[in-house]
């Protein structure tokens, strides 16, 4: 089997609330420009390509994207790109945004949503996508304070109708817990992958005893975060990508995936030949053998 053939089917499925997707999604963040995300002089992207590429991820099969209207640059929404590339759309395809963090027309960052400021965030993000509801939205945060009232603003609106379900992004068990008392939450949204916070294992395991998705961010990036993958890997990483005819990048995104079957993936690219390949990673197996080499790895922070 090439990696033409594969779709994200192949990496099983999970469940958010009601609504059933592959495991292998897609994250919007680096459609919208060339090089570092965010960056105040990122090249914007081209439009046509950046179509494409989101056309060619439903085609594998990818049913879930990753999403927010604080992805932009100075030419190129994703959330734009979104609708304009999928509307309309798909009945079984799963958009998640993001509220919280805010950035003004110039793309300097703003203080993060008040409650009050909430609910005009959902509202971009609906008026974007051309939607009459969000299928999740997760509340992203800063920091360690409580999130009850921000998180009760979302739920508000999702008794509304405003939203179908809700997550948590940056966030730590006790956040969970406080969320969970007000509302379901369905997926936890962390930065998390090989060597990268090996102290949140207990928390990806917990989030799968409660029937919680656990969605790494920058599994590939990894420290490199917005900067993207910085191309050097360690030995034990190359050596098992050999061993499979695959790329580091791959092994690193099946890793996560071995990491429970409520674990998502939500790689982002612009580049059609990298979606290909990071939808092909749902399909390599990792052995026994290969996966203490490379927990090994992550427990050292490596």
């Amino acid at each position: 089997m090439t990696s033409e053939t594969i779709t994200a089917a192949v990496s099983g499925t999970w469940t958010l609330g009601d609504l059933e997707i592959n495991r292998i999604g897609f994250g919007a963040m680096r459609l919208t420009q060339s090089g570092e995300a965010f960056a105040d002089d990122a090249v914007p992207s081209d439009r046509g390509r950046a179509i494409s590429v989101l056309r060619r991820a439903v085609e594998l099969g990818v049913n879930h994207i990753d999403t927010a209207a604080f992805y932009f640059s100075a030419l190129r929404s994703a959330n734009e790109l979104i609708n304009r590339a999928l509307a309309p759309y798909p009945d079984d395809l799963v958009i998640t945004t993001k509220v919280g963090p805010g950035r003004d027309p110039s793309g300097a960052w703003q203080p993060h949503a008040t409650p009050e400021r909430l609910r005009g965030q959902v509202e971009e993000n609906l008026r974007q996508l051309g939607r009459d509801h969000l299928d999740v939205v997760n509340l992203r945060i800063v920091g360690t304070d409580s999130i009850a009232e921000r998180f009760g603003a979302l739920a508000q609106l999702r008794d509304a109708g405003l939203i179908r379900h809700l997550g948590i992004s940056n966030v730590t068990p006790e956040h969970l817990a406080e969320a969970q008392a007000i509302a379901p939450v369905v997926c936890v949204q962390n930065q998390y992958g090989i060597g990268v916070r090996p102290e949140h294992d207990e928390f990806v395991r917990a989030c799968g005893e409660q029937g919680v998705a656990f969605v790494p961010f920058y599994a590939i990036a990894g420290a490199g975060r917005e900067v993207g993958a910085s191309g050097s890997d360690s030995d034990e990483v190359l050596a098992v990508a050999r061993a499979h005819g695959m790329s580091a990048a791959q092994v690193r995104l099946a890793w996560t995936l071995h990491r429970g079957p409520h674990v998502l993936a939500i790689p982002g690219t612009g580049n059609p030949e990298h979606l290909v390949a990071n939808v092909a990673a749902g399909a390599l197996r990792l052995s026994e053998d290969e996966l203490a080499v490379l927990d090994s790895l992550h427990q050292s922070g490596a």
